[in-house]
């Protein structure tokens, strides 16, 4: 309901700022009318609740007053049992030579509804008499029993147990029932002396349970039954709550005075009446949920809310159904401006319809998202061309000087008539041009880059007369993998002007895959770089050094980053003396699936 509330009133917000000053005047008196009737409503509603919740609880105080009448009127009954054959039978005889029986048996036939045994033992716990049954099993020591014990603790009043089952005597058909023993001290004659005993009255604890059970089914809530020190009696869930099942907040119960309580037991607002039953001790509990409560209303105030919940639906209905043909254009073209709000700019078409100012702002907002389109794609266009020549101009920065001194090495080759070591050279400075051209592609598989690399490597050993060892190992799982040409052969280059000192010069190459993506590392053992050049190498461009490829860290860096989003591109670790390693992280993309990619693009090259 409050959400029906709140977008109705949403609902005449966007009414009054995007209509007419009549129409504004006719919602603000339905939203007053409806105001009104909405606080009336919630006032009838509490007021009724509130009456009707304290009508439940005298309902259940007087449920309560009937049962606790009766079952202290059960109770004083078997009381008076007790009192019958202590005062009437046991005071009047010498045990000595008369038999309490067939007192005891008339006693219980008397009372055999309501009584399961009735029993006298002495101090010592020696069995007098009993009745149905007068046998007591084997191994049963009545001292033992907790009625007996309370009965010899106070001996001056009656003990109430708690319900259990009474197993003291031998039954032909093993049938144990659960009772509630009225134990009491009685005082015993025997030869003319005075000695103590217990007179037992085991209540049939059905008659209590069948008690609560008329009463439950005629309240909301529940009526349980415990003793003064909170241990329940009666509860219509008691195996539930033996078993852990479900819980009952009895022990806090023990303290409430008699009469209506409020508390919140396991998060549920409940309503407790507390009766103290007399003699015993025993206390009557009623719980009932709040909830339950505000549910049980009259039929007045049914009456009441029913009319006036129709007449606000009926205001609301019209006003709805008004609203809606008047703003259904607003609607409709607020649903097509929040998809560009998403950044949606495929919009199909911007609704135009409705009042001819609504529909000049269709318009409008249409010319504006297709000349939003146009701009963007220029821009895209725009962006691509850019990085396409950022790639373009980062791979063109080879430096002839690398071309010059590989065919300089070739003349002085061939004049030295090391013919070998020529075409060697020569095959190789093609493989190497070859594989920088590469049909225009600058993507190329790792398999291509490390030949590139190799052949590179080859190169360089001419020319500084092999003074350098070097190796490459790359998994196989990695070569069929995409990587930007040219970024293996700048990082050689660098280990070779770095890291080839002496004859005991060695340039490493490994590749591999870690955590989904592929890192290549180029190691030399060279004397290394401080830590203030690794942090410059990456940031800016350096000068070209006049030898090599010219293609230095910076710009490998660049290229990668330019072609692929995310954390990749170039780290370098170096310690003075002990060399540098700089490794290549890429992501890990198949060349075929690149292919395949480019092909459906239409042949569109990065």
């Amino acid at each position: 309901m409050k959400i029906r509330f709140d977008q109705f009133f949403t609902q005449i917000k966007r009414t009054y700022k995007q209509r007419s000053i009549q129409l504004i005047i006719s919602l603000s008196f339905t939203a007053i009318a409806v105001f009104g009737m909405v606080i009336l409503g919630v006032a009838l509603y509490s007021q009724f609740s509130a009456r009707v919740r304290e009508n439940a609880i005298e309902n259940d105080q007087q449920v309560l007053e009937q049962v606790s009448w009766n079952l202290n009127t059960y109770i004083r009954n078997m009381m008076s049992v007790s009192d019958s054959f202590y005062y009437s039978v046991i005071k009047k005889k010498d045990m000595s030579k008369d038999s309490f029986l067939e007192e005891m048996d008339l006693l219980y036939e008397a009372n055999k509804d309501n009584l399961i045994s009735i029993a006298c033992v002495t101090e010592d716990g020696a069995l007098i008499c009993a009745s149905p049954v007068a046998n007591r099993k084997e191994g049963v020591d009545f001292c033992a029993q907790e009625w007996f014990k309370n009965a010899e603790e106070k001996i001056a009043d009656i003990h109430f147990s708690t319900p259990h089952v009474q197993n003291l005597f031998e039954n032909s058909n093993y049938r144990y029932y659960w009772v509630v023993s009225l134990s009491r001290s009685v005082e015993l004659t025997s030869l003319g002396n005075i000695r103590k005993g217990v007179l037992l009255v085991d209540m049939n604890f059905s008659a209590i349970e069948q008690m609560f059970s008329k009463v439950n089914e005629k309240t909301s809530g529940y009526v349980y039954l415990m003793d003064r020190n909170g241990e329940i009696i009666y509860h219509p869930k008691q195996k539930a709550i033996y078993s852990g099942l479900v819980q009952e907040n009895n022990l806090a119960s023990t303290a409430y005075e008699d009469g209506a309580h409020t508390e919140v037991f396991n998060g549920v607002e409940r309503s407790v009446i507390v009766k103290t039953v007399g003699y015993t001790g025993w206390k009557i509990v009623s719980v009932t949920p709040t909830k339950d409560l505000a549910l049980s209303l009259t039929q007045t105030r049914m009456f009441s809310i029913i009319i006036l919940t129709i007449t606000i639906f009926l205001v609301l209905f019209g006003n709805i159904f008004i609203s809606s043909r008047v703003t259904d254009p607003l609607r409709r073209l607020d649903e097509s401006v929040r998809k560009l709000e998403e950044g949606n700019l495929d919009v199909d078409q911007i609704y135009i319809g409705g009042s001819h100012e609504i529909m000049h702002l269709g318009r409008t907002i249409d010319s504006m998202v297709k000349q939003m389109r146009k701009l963007m794609d220029d821009m895209v266009k725009e962006q691509r061309d850019k990085r396409r020549s950022e790639l373009d101009a980062l791979q063109s920065q080879i430096n002839p000087h690398f071309l010059y001194n590989t065919l300089d090495s070739v003349v002085w080759m061939i004049e030295s008539n090391r013919y070998k070591d020529a075409i060697t050279t020569v095959t190789a400075l093609a493989t190497l041009f070859r594989i920088s051209l590469s049909r225009g592609d600058n993507i190329i598989t790792i398999r291509d880059e490390i030949v590139h690399a190799q052949n590179y490597l080859n190169i360089q050993k001419v020319r500084y007369k092999n003074k350098f060892e070097s190796t490459i190992e790359i998994d196989k799982e990695i070569e069929e993998c995409c990587t930007i040409k040219l970024i293996v052969q700048p990082l050689l280059e660098n280990a070779i002007y770095y890291g080839v000192m002496d004859e005991d010069s060695r340039i490493t190459v490994k590749g591999y895959e870690k955590d989904g993506d592929i890192y290549i590392e180029v190691s030399d053992n060279g004397m290394g770089m401080p830590e203030e050049a690794l942090e410059n190498l990456l940031k800016e461009k350096t000068k070209t050094r006049g030898r090599g490829s010219g293609i230095g860290l910076w710009n490998v860096n660049q290229r990668i980053q330019l072609y692929f989003k995310g954390d990749y591109g170039l780290s370098i670790q170096s310690e003075l003396d002990e060399g540098t390693t700089v490794t290549i992280h890429l992501p890990k993309i198949p060349y075929a699936e690149y292919k395949n990619s480019q092909e459906k693009k239409g042949g569109e090259r990065s």
